[in-house]
C-alpha cells in the first residue's frame, strides 16, 4: 500500500531528478529569490522556470511569499528534513559496507608491506 508519505517522496525525488531544479534549489540555498532572479543563469524562458518552480513547489521542497508585487521563493527546510530521515534508516547499511572495504584496503595494504 503506498501512504502518503510515499507519494511525497515520489514527487520530491521526481522534483529532484532534474539539472535545472536542483540549480534552483542550489540558488535559493543561498538566500530567497524572485523568479528573474532564479531565471538568470538559465536559457530558458520565464515560463518555463516558472513550471520547474510550481513542480518544486508541488513536491514541498519550496515555498512561496508575497509582497506586495514581489513573490520570493525560499527552500522549505521541513522536505529536507523528510528526505534526510528518509535516507538516514539505510547509514547502517552503508556503514557496515564501508567498515568492510575499510578491512578490506587496510588487508591489501598490509600484503604488500609483507613482500
Amino acid at each position: 500500500m503506498i501512504t502518503l508519505d510515499d507519494e511525497r517522496l515520489d514527487e520530491t525525488f521526481a522534483a529532484l531528478a532534474n539539472s535545472t531544479r536542483r540549480s534552483i534549489l542550489a540558488r535559493l540555498a543561498e538566500g530567497e529569490a524572485g523568479v528573474n532572479e532564479l531565471a538568470e543563469p538559465f536559457e530558458l524562458s520565464l515560463p518555463a522556470i516558472s513550471k520547474h518552480i510550481k513542480v518544486l513547489e508541488r513536491a514541498g521542497l519550496i515555498v512561496r511569499s508575497r509582497r506586495a508585487q514581489y513573490r520570493p521563493c525560499a527552500l522549505d527546510p521541513a522536505a529536507f528534513e523528510a528526505i534526510a530521515s528518509w535516507a538516514d534508516q539505510y547509514r547502517p547499511i552503508w556503514d557496515a559496507r564501508f567498515d568492510r572495504m575499510e578491512t578490506y584496503m587496510q588487508g591489501l595494504g598490509q600484503g604488500r608491506r609483507a613482500t
